[in-house]
């Protein structure tokens, strides 16, 4: 099969099922968002799907996230095989497995504490502590966008070791040296992805490097808005491949 990046393109020509591991983001992919990360719901029939899909592909499905791997456990328990959470940050090969950590520095604590003041001075500005950095949302406050970015930009100024992102109404301060892509490629060197090719789907900034790994290991890479519109299309489309047991 012919390495591409899908882009705007319909979920049509896709390897044989049997051959493919699916690796999906989760916010904006296979949930809805909500006004904060701790308020998102996860609908009653997607862990029964997923597990489903699991049965069909031999356990070759995973979820690609930047939230931390414990938030995922919370959410979908063990409808997943195996997990890669803060971008690439955290890996977890198979349910029970231990997870590994990359060896990436941590914020420093008056970036913590900035961070918290910032949220302090735009009400609705949510700041959500993760193991090495930290993420921004504003949905509740979209005003505070610009001053955000610019008050982190200013922060970073000279740091080699961390860089910012943009999100769905979100800003995050992460480590350089790992990212969804080599969560992806890690993944798919060992069982039960190794020898099959990755579908990825992923929604927003941080899953371009999923994308493109996707992309230059043999699979696909699709953009959930160009392909299915939201996250319920997405949905849909699992349940199908998961009743039907080939792609809809």
């Amino acid at each position: 099969m012919v390495a591409r990046d899908a882009g705007a393109e319909r979920a049509t020509d896709l390897p044989p099922l049997d051959r493919v591991g699916l690796l999906l983001d989760l916010d904006g992919t296979l949930i809805d968002f909500a006004p904060t990360p701790d308020e998102v719901v996860v609908p009653a029939e997607l862990p029964d799907v997923l597990r489903a899909l699991r049965h069909r592909l031999d356990d070759a499905v995973a979820v690609v996230t930047g939230r931390p791997i414990e938030a995922i456990d919370r959410l979908l328990g063990d409808a997943v095989f195996a997990v890669v959470g803060e971008h690439g940050g955290a890996m977890r090969r198979a349910p029970g497995d231990t997870l590994q950590r990359a060896p990436l520095p941590s914020a420093p604590a008056e970036w913590i504490a900035l961070a918290a003041d910032l949220a302090r001075s735009y009400p609705g500005t949510l700041l959500e502590r993760k193991l090495r950095g930290f993420a921004l949302h504003f949905r509740l406050a979209p005003e505070a966008d610009t001053p955000l970015h610019a008050a982190l930009t200013h922060m970073l100024e000279g740091s080699s070791e961390f860089e910012l992102l943009p999100g769905q109404m979100m800003w995050e301060v992460r480590p350089r040296g790992v990212n969804k892509g080599t969560g992806v490629t890690w993944l798919m060197q060992h069982a039960p992805f190794r020898h099959r090719l990755p579908v990825f789907l992923g929604d927003d900034v941080t899953d371009e490097d999923g994308i493109v790994a996707a992309a230059a290991l043999g699979g696909v890479g699709l953009r959930v808005p160009d392909v299915f519109g939201n996250a319920a299309g997405v949905r849909a489309w699992l349940a199908a491949i998961a009743a039907k047991g080939d792609w809809p």
